[in-house]
């Protein structure tokens, strides 16, 4: 039975373009899927750290080349959100609002989006104060304070980023140190303006038309309200897989499981980057998968 693609790839993150770049440019027929804005968690982002090799340049430039190499090698982008993928024997078939394509065979780089704390008026505030980039509304916090929840990387660099524009910025970590990498607990060490509030975690937000306020817990049990402008929370991932069918297996926290080849249980249909679980933090990571499986497929598909 023929096929509208050869591969057809879901999202248009690193890992999603990297491999439909690398499939195009060996002659096949590909078409990127992506219900949002190209590049994924990084296109927001103004300074990637560590950069992707041989990179330079925020997320939104880094990105746009890789959208601007795929397009060059034949990739055909279709903006539409995938609700489904049905398989039947060898044919995959990806719903959209468009209609469905099929394709022989299926990469999932759908990524993962930032938690949410799940805390009483953090839904109430959300573009009211309570954010999760700080690039795009750390100018509006100048001389303001801002609470950033979290005790990684993103909380820790973000947390720098508002330092910029903040005359203070707290963040707030249930654990008791950051497991953030050395040079950004060292970057936050240095910084003046950032204060540590460890052991403890965001219960409550508040405020008028604009967030004011947010209670703190600590893990003593005692309680604190601090006086914010903003509240920006960076505790990890989840992934964006609710459209897939049950048959590509999850492990617990939701995330797609793959072999070594990064096949999932369901043949020729795949996972890269962050919406697979095992996938390193850094970009490289994300580049490598799209590469490992694009090898994988053109071998399939010899």
């Amino acid at each position: 039975m023929a096929t509208d693609y050869d591969v057809i790839v879901i999202g248009e993150g690193v890992a999603g373009l990297t491999a439909a770049g690398e499939l195009a440019r060996a002659g096949l027929k590909i078409a990127t899927m992506e219900a949002q804005l190209f590049g994924g968690l990084i296109i927001n982002i103004n300074e990637l750290e560590p950069p992707p090799t041989g990179s330079t340049g925020g997320g939104a430039e880094y990105a746009s080349s890789l959208v601007e190499a795929a397009a060059n090698a034949g990739v055909s982008s279709i903006p539409e959100p995938v609700s489904s993928v049905e398989i039947t024997g060898d044919i995959k078939k990806v719903v959209a609002d468009g209609g469905a394509r099929t394709a022989k065979q299926v990469v999932i780089a759908s990524g993962a989006r930032l938690k949410k704390l799940g805390v009483p008026g953090e839904a109430e505030f959300e573009g009211k104060g309570v954010s999760q980039c700080a690039d795009c509304d750390g100018p509006m916090y100048q001389n303001e304070t801002a609470i950033v929840v979290g005790g990684g990387d993103s909380a820790l660099q973000e947390s720098l980023v508002l330092a910029q524009y903040c005359k203070e910025v707290r963040i707030v970590h249930r654990g008791g140190t950051f497991s953030a990498r050395d040079h950004f607990q060292h970057a936050v060490s240095a910084e003046p303006k950032i204060v540590k509030t460890l052991n403890a975690e965001v219960v409550a937000i508040g405020g008028g038309q604009m967030v004011e306020k947010a209670q703190i817990k600590h893990k003593d049990g005692r309680t604190e309200e601090f006086a914010t402008a903003g509240v920006f929370a960076y505790i990890g991932l989840e992934p964006n897989a609710d459209f897939l069918p049950d048959a590509v297996k999850r492990d617990a926290n939701g995330f797609v499981v793959t072999n070594d080849n990064l096949e999932t249980a369901v043949p020729g249909v795949w996972a890269v980057g962050a919406v697979r679980g095992g996938c390193g933090g850094l970009l490289d990571d994300a580049i490598a998968d799209g590469r490992k499986a694009a090898q994988a497929i053109r071998a399939r598909l010899a």
